[in-house]
């Protein structure tokens, strides 16, 4: 929680346990044959739908007023964490992720910014990409180190899952890391 009657917030899909367990698992061998990173946790890892940053506390009630009817009914976004890249591009690497597929994941993204805007948050102007935050890159990797990442990712895919609720998260920036509370969950069902 921040000053002034702020909440840090976000819309997400939950990663199911057994799937972080079994990314940690493939993260722990990046972290001994990649060069030096500031890794992220498994408790942390989520695909966010929208990040609405500091708003007052009374919008994360707000826009789930506004979303719970409009994905009632959407059913069960369908995952598989597959691949590897890098933002901005692998030319440029900053942040290292695992990506994916997230079917009739369109239509709930869709309504987040539809409920988002109609609560006074602008939408995004980039698309929404499936992608688990890895690692953050304070020093440029090597080349060798950039194509060692993509290539694990190719033969990276994970077991599908599916994510049954959307849930609005709170964001405590910690020295260790942000931290995550779960504020509300609305059912797809």
């Amino acid at each position: 929680m921040t000053g002034s009657g702020l909440v840090r917030t976000f819309v997400a899909l939950e990663i199911p346990e057994e799937i972080r367990l079994q990314l940690k698992e493939i993260q722990t061998i990046w972290r001994f044959q990649l060069p030096r990173a500031r890794w992220t946790r498994p408790e942390g890892w989520h695909l966010t739908l929208k990040f609405l940053g500091e708003v007052e506390r009374h919008v994360p009630g707000k826009l789930a007023e506004e979303l719970a009817p409009r994905i009632r009914g959407l059913g069960p976004v369908t995952v598989q964490l597959a691949g590897t890249g890098f933002y901005p591009t692998a030319v440029r690497p900053r942040v290292a992720w695992v990506g994916g597929t997230a079917g009739g994941v369109d239509e709930v993204v869709a309504a987040v910014e539809e409920s988002a805007e109609s609560c006074g948050i602008a939408r995004e102007r980039r698309a929404w990409t499936v992608h688990v935050t890895q690692a953050r890159l304070k020093d440029r990797w090597p080349r060798s180190a950039v194509e060692s990442f993509l290539d694990e990712g190719e033969r990276l895919a994970l077991e599908p899952f599916d994510c049954n609720e959307v849930v609005f998260f709170k964001s405590d920036l910690q020295p260790g890391g942000a931290v995550y509370t779960a504020l509300e969950r609305l059912p797809l069902e």
